[in-house]
């Protein structure tokens, strides 16, 4: 089962989720977020690691970070819709583009979190969601951040049984996902199904669940 069909179960059982339907939302919710501002010298890299949801909830709480920002990259459709993305025939990935600042948080331990926080052995799924919108994948935005992700994925290596799946990809066009996507799980963790089930153990993991 797929987040979609789990999220429709969860908002058929009225005990345990309380998720608006996307209809009833004002139409400002369903608009594209702008895109994250970058202040002079910082970086801006991008992750795919399953949901954005789960990504985003872990690298807003990281010091160093001063911008995550859910979205879809590395598909061919312009300006994607959730719905299109959740189709898998896009070609996107679901994203979340990080700024941080490198005075602080280096490539290096950014990506040691990236790691850590998804299994990037399994190709196209994250435990129940699954398709190509869920891959793991780091799109690099510069030669140096290129080099870092390479020689931390050859490194993370050896904390996996299985080879390591993660793209690693020059970044192309980035897509913000809808505003009510954005720190979903930090507005909706007492309210939503997915957000106890999946991501608060996620984050309890990582000594994170603020």
């Amino acid at each position: 089962m797929n987040r979609r069909n789990l999220l429709a179960l969860l908002l058929s059982l009225p005990i345990i989720a309380s998720c608006e339907p996307k209809d009833a939302m004002p139409e400002e919710a369903k608009k594209p977020a702008p895109l994250p501002k970058v202040p002079e010298g910082s970086e801006v890299i991008t992750l795919g690691a399953g949901c954005f949801w789960c990504v985003e909830a872990v690298y807003r709480q990281i010091p160093g970070v001063e911008a995550a920002v859910s979205g879809y990259m590395g598909g061919t459709v312009a300006k994607p819709t959730y719905e299109q993305v959740c189709t898998g025939s896009t070609g996107h990935a679901e994203v979340v583009q990080v700024v941080y600042d490198p005075k602080k948080l280096s490539t290096e331990k950014l990506l040691e979190w990236f790691w850590h926080l998804h299994d990037p052995t399994t190709l196209n799924k994250q435990g129940a969601d699954e398709g190509p919108q869920y891959r793991s994948a780091i799109f690099y935005h510069t030669d140096a951040q290129k080099a870092v992700a390479e020689k931390s994925k050859k490194e993370a290596q050896s904390e996996f049984k299985s080879p390591i799946v993660t793209e690693i990809t020059k970044a192309g066009e980035f897509y913000p996902a809808e505003n009510y996507h954005q720190d979903y799980y930090f507005q909706n963790k007492n309210k939503n199904g997915y957000c106890r089930m999946v991501i608060s153990p996620k984050l309890e993991k990582l000594k994170l669940n603020h």
